[in-house]
C-alpha cells in the first residue's frame, strides 16, 4: 500500500495498529495531523538510532525529554532534534544529521529542522540556506516545523532575514515562496510573536508586494494571514495597503488575499 494514497484516520483510536507500528518504526510518513500527533517519538528515536547503530545516543536524549517542564508533541520534537545535534557535535558525527534529514519518516525530518535551528555556530544566512530544502519538503508537517525551528533566529536577525527571504519570493516552488510570509507572521501560530513586525509591518512590505498576486492558494492564504495578524495592532497599515492593491492589482488572487487580510477588521 502506497502511503501517498492512504487517508489518515479522523481520531487516534481509529488509526490501524499496523499503521501506528510502521509510523513508530519510521517506515511510513504520517498521512494527516491526527497521525502526526499519535507518533510515539521516543520509540521512533530508539528505532532510528538502532537502525543507524548509534544506541549510545539514546539515554542522553531521553533524559532531555524527561526533563522537559511541559511535554507536548512540539516540545518533544524540539528536544529530540536538539539532542541529536548535541550528540553529533560531541561525537564528531555529521553523518547522523545527513541520515535524519533524508529519512523516510516525516517526523524524523522534523527533528532535522531543529539540528539546523539550534546550531549556535550558524549565522542567519547559513540557517536559512540550510533550512530551505525542508521548507520545500513534500510533507506538511516538515514544512511547518522548518519555520518554527528557526523562528527565534529570524526574530534575532529580523531585517537581515527579511532581506534574504525577499529573494525566496521569486522561487518556482510555492512552498519556498510561502515560507517567506509564514515564517515571519507577526503573531503566528503556536509560536513567539514578532513584536517589531506587530508595530512596524512596513518592514515586510517588499515581501508582501512580491506575493500580492501569487498564483498559489497556499501562498495567498499565508499572505492573507500575515496581514490579518498585522491588522490586530496596525489596522491602518493593512487597510491602506489593501486599498492600494485594489487600485493597482485587482486580480482574483489579490482580492482573495485582501478578503482574508481584512477579516478581523471587518468583523
Amino acid at each position: 500500500m502506497e502511503e501517498v494514497k492512504r487517508k489518515g484516520a479522523r481520531s487516534t483510536k481509529d488509526i490501524p495498529t499496523w499503521v501506528l507500528e510502521q509510523l513508530n518504526r519510521g517506515e511510513i510518513e504520517t498521512a494527516n495531523l491526527v497521525e502526526w500527533l499519535a507518533v510515539n517519538q521516543t520509540k521512533l528515536l530508539e528505532n532510528v538510532l538502532k537502525e543507524s547503530d548509534r544506541m549510545e545516543y539514546l539515554d542522553p536524549i531521553l533524559t532531555d525529554v524527561r526533563n522537559l517542564k511541559k511535554q507536548t508533541v512540539n516540545t518533544i520534537n524540539e528536544a529530540i532534534g536538539t539532542g541529536i545535534l548535541a550528540e553529533s557535535i560531541l561525537n564528531n558525527d555529521s553523518d547522523i544529521l545527513s541520515i535524519i534529514s533524508k529519512h523516510k519518516s516525516d517526523v524524523v525530518r522534523c527533528w532535522s529542522a531543529y539540528t539546523i535551528g539550534k546550531n549556535q555556530e550558524f549565522k542567519i544566512e547559513e540557517i536559512l540556506a540550510q533550512i530551505q530544502f525542508l521548507a520545500a519538503d513534500k510533507h506538511f508537517g516538515v514544512r511547518e516545523i522548518s519555520w518554527l525551528a528557526i523562528r527565534s533566529s529570524i526574530i534575532r536577525n529580523l531585517e537581515e532575514s527579511l532581506e534574504i527571504l525577499l529573494s525566496w519570493t521569486s522561487s518556482e516552488d510555492e512552498n519556498i515562496r510561502r515560507f517567506a510570509t509564514e515564517a515571519t507572521r507577526p503573531r503566528g501560530v503556536w509560536c513567539e510573536h514578532i513584536e517589531k513586525l506587530k508595530q512596524e509591518p512596513e518592514l515586510s512590505l517588499k515581501i508582501l508586494n512580491a506575493l500580492k498576486s501569487d498564483p498559489s492558494k497556499y501562498v495567498q492564504d499565508s499572505v492573507g494571514n500575515w496581514l490579518n495578524d498585522a491588522s490586530k495592532t496596525r489596522p491602518d497599515f493593512v487597510k491602506d495597503l489593501c486599498e492600494k492593491w485594489k487600485k493597482e492589482s485587482a486580480t482574483k488572487e489579490t482580492l482573495y488575499i485582501i478578503k482574508k487580510a481584512l477579516r478581523t477588521i471587518e468583523k
